[in-house]
């Protein structure tokens, strides 16, 4: 079986994990490019917290190209030896073709309204979240700066996460990608 990788997009708390994590319940291998950072940064001696695993991430890019990131992950994924693959985190139409090199994927942006996604992550609380309304605008900027906008502009679907339950959205997903990938049979 060719390997299959569904890549979700989105900005920062537009609820992407959630949409992973309804593939992973459907038997999906999910390998999250902020965990990858992270790790690199922990690497590097950090801590990874906002500031650090952005800058971290800005400079991985810079030393090794836009890829850098989509290039670690694809070690995961051919140590997981998986033939369903979910990708949490894209940033770049860079990332998606280094993907297309060697699977069959499908690019899915997730969207929510700023002041959303700026509720949905204080509510994770997890500690890369910005402390702050402006530390929030800053990463948000640092995301356009590295070619989300992009991504997000180029998704083959878009799922709402505006008014969506985290049930309706997981359904959602799972509905988008079973329909994608029965065309590929």
């Amino acid at each position: 079986m060719p390997l299959i990788m569904v890549c979700i997009t989105g900005m920062p708390g537009a609820g992407k994990s959630t949409a992973a994590q309804a593939l992973v319940g459907r038997g999906w291998k999910r390998v999250t490019m902020g965990d990858v950072i992270r790790d690199e940064t922990r690497r590097r001696g950090l801590e990874p917290d906002s500031k650090n695993t952005g800058e971290v991430m800005v400079e991985l890019r810079r030393e090794k190209g836009e890829a850098a990131v989509a290039e670690l992950c694809m070690k995961v994924v051919r140590d997981s030896k998986a033939d369903l693959v979910v990708v949490d985190g894209i940033r770049s139409v860079a990332e998606v073709e280094t993907f297309r090199k060697t699977a069959r994927v499908l690019l899915l942006a997730i969207h929510a309204s700023r002041e959303r996604r700026y509720a949905l992550l204080k509510e994770r609380a997890r500690r890369d979240a910005p402390l702050s309304h402006e530390m929030f605008i800053a990463r948000d900027q640092r995301e356009f700066e590295v070619g989300i906008g992009k991504a997000i502009a180029l998704a083959d679907e878009v799922v709402s996460n505006q008014r969506a339950t985290t049930e309706s959205m997981s359904a959602e997903v799972v509905r988008i990608v079973e329909r994608w990938v029965e065309g590929l049979a």
